[in-house]
């Protein structure tokens, strides 16, 4: 059984997804804090004209001790609208996007109150389009304990993992303990993700973007694009 854990980002770049359809079991890390610094829980970027856009789901309680399922959204500003209206304008004339247009309107212009929620609701339509037929849970389901390494090793425990997929990088190395997996029999798999060109709108490619980007532009045929 391989599984992967990943925090539930918004609306995340391709190899988020390539990650998931690689997994017997995808496991949304939501009860562990939410990350500082500028990371993608609640942004991504869109392709423009002019190149890449962040754009950003503010949040009411950022500078917090939060878990990522505590998170609220800042409804104050009407951000969904303009993200809505943001990617309606650059993304219109892409081949595919009036084919998955009126899907993606309703989750965003939805009235959201957790982070959480929203990006979850987002990432399961997308493996929907994708026809992933990865199993998804929540960490905060299967009600572990422990912190980095040990919190990981007890989730895989429960979910009967021999396999257990992790992005590679100094992220992954810094809080992963690789002797402590060898001794629970659980196999540590590094997920290298090598991004391939696809075509897009506006000029010269920019790799990592949100996976939207990829949507819009190849429709059905995006897994073709993960390698």
């Amino acid at each position: 059984m391989k599984i992967a854990i990943h925090q539930p980002n918004y609306i995340p770049w391709i190899g988020y997804f390539d990650k998931i359809s690689k997994s017997d079991i995808f496991v949304f890390f939501d009860d562990v804090q939410f990350p500082r610094g500028k990371e993608f829980a609640n942004r991504n970027r869109i392709k423009t004209p002019q190149g890449a856009l962040w754009l950003t789901v503010p949040i009411k309680n950022k500078g917090s001790l939060l878990k990522i399922n505590e998170m609220e959204i800042n409804n104050d500003i009407d951000w969904n609208i303009k993200h809505w209206k943001t990617i309606h304008t650059f993304y219109t004339n892409s081949p595919f996007f009036h084919e998955y247009e009126q899907k993606f309107e309703n989750i965003l212009l939805d009235k959201w109150t957790k982070l959480c929620d929203l990006n979850v609701e987002l990432i399961k339509l997308i493996v929907s389009i994708l026809k992933i037929d990865t199993k998804l849970v929540f960490s905060s389901e299967l009600k572990v304990e422990g912190g980095g390494t040990e919190k990981i090793i007890n989730i895989l425990k429960i979910l009967d993992a021999d396999e257990y997929l992790t992005t590679h990088g100094p992220g992954a190395q810094r809080y992963l303990d690789e002797d402590i997996f060898r001794k629970n029999n659980i196999k540590l798999l590094f997920h290298d993700f090598k991004h391939s060109l696809y075509p897009q709108l506006f000029g010269e490619f920019i790799p990592n973007l949100s996976i939207c980007d990829l949507l819009f532009n190849v429709g059905s045929s995006a897994k073709e694009y993960f390698i």
